[in-house]
C-alpha cells in the first residue's frame, strides 16, 4: 500500500488532560513525517452517536488518509478493534458503531480486518488507553505504507457492530424526525435529509413553535426559529442571533415534528 501522509483523530479525550499529546506522541516517533489533523477532541464522553455523526460530516473533506476515532466506552473489553479499507481513506477505531457511517462518506468498506497483531501495537498496551497503545500506532503503520492485512485477520464487513438507525417518519403535511446533534452555536441538527422540506410552505412550526422555511440563518427575524437545509444536507433549525436549543429545550435522541404552520 502506498504511504498515505495524513492521519485524522476524532476523540473524547477533551483537552484537560495529556491523553491527545500521548497519541500524537505515539504517531510522530513511528510516523514522524506524517501530517495529524485533529478533528475534535471534545465528542461528550462516551457519545458514540455524536462521535460517529461528526465523523461521517467531516472526513469527506479530509485529505485521503489514515481517520483514527476514539469514542470508546468499551474500551479493555472484548469488543473488537478495527481498520477499514474504503475508496477515500482508512479508518482505525473501536468496533462500537463508530467507523460505519464514514465508511459509507467515504465510498463503503472494501476490507476490514480485525487488530490482532500485537507487533503493531506499543510494547505495553493498557487496558484503559488503546487510542495510545493500539489504534495511534496501527494508524502510523498504515501512514507508512504497510498493508492493511498485516494488522490483523479479515473479518466480514457485514458483522461490524452497525448504529443505531435515527427515527425519521415522513407525513403528508410534514415529518418527525430525532435530534441528531447539537452544536456549540446550538443550532440543532435532524436526522431528516433535506429535500423533506421541500414541499413544505415557507411558515412551519416546529413542535408547537412557529419558525419560517429558510435557506440561512438571517431568513429568520432576530430571536426567531429558521429550519434550514444545513451544510451536511440534513434538516437543521436554528434561532437567528440565538441558541435553538434553548428555545426547543431538545437533546440528542428526542424527537422533533416539522409540519406546516
Amino acid at each position: 500500500m502506498a504511504p498515505t501522509p495524513w492521519i485524522s483523530l476524532t476523540t473524547d479525550y477533551g483537552l484537560a488532560d495529556g491523553f491527545v499529546a500521548a497519541c500524537h506522541g505515539m504517531i510522530a516517533r513511528l510516523a514522524p513525517h506524517a501530517r495529524v489533523i485533529d478533528v475534535t477532541h471534545l465528542v461528550p464522553p462516551a457519545d458514540v452517536r455524536r462521535g460517529a455523526t461528526v465523523l461521517a460530516q467531516t472526513v469527506p473533506y479530509l485529505p485521503a488518509g489514515v481517520h483514527v476515532a476514539v469514542v470508546d466506552p468499551g474500551v479493555g473489553t472484548d469488543r473488537r478493534g478495527v481498520a477499514l479499507a474504503t475508496p477515500g481513506g482508512l479508518l482505525v477505531g473501536p468496533d462500537n458503531g463508530l467507523l460505519v457511517d464514514a465508511a459509507a462518506a467515504l465510498g463503503g468498506i472494501r476490507v476490514a480486518v480485525e487488530l490482532t497483531n500485537p507487533d503493531w501495537f506499543a510494547p505495553r498496551v493498557s487496558p484503559t488507553f488503546h487510542g495510545r497503545d493500539v489504534f495511534a500506532p496501527v494508524a502510523a503503520r498504515l501512514a507508512l505504507g504497510a498493508p492493511l492485512t498485516g494488522a490483523g485477520r479479515t473479518v466480514d464487513p457485514a458483522g461490524l457492530v452497525q448504529p443505531p438507525a435515527p427515527v425519521v417518519r415522513a407525513a403528508a403535511d410534514g415529518f418527525t424526525a430525532e435530534v441528531l446533534t447539537v452544536d456549540r452555536f446550538g443550532n440543532v441538527q435532524l436526522a431528516a435529509p433535506a429535500t423533506l422540506l421541500e414541499p413544505l410552505p415557507d411558515r412551519v412550526r416546529v413542535g408547537d413553535r412557529a419558525a419560517v422555511r429558510g435557506a440561512t440563518f438571517g431568513d429568520a427575524a432576530p430571536g426567531a426559529l429558521v429550519v434550514h437545509p444545513d451544510s451536511a444536507g440534513l434538516v437543521a433549525v436554528a434561532v437567528n442571533r440565538g441558541r435553538a436549543v434553548d428555545v426547543l429545550d431538545v437533546s440528542p435522541g428526542d424527537l422533533l415534528r416539522v409540519a406546516s404552520g
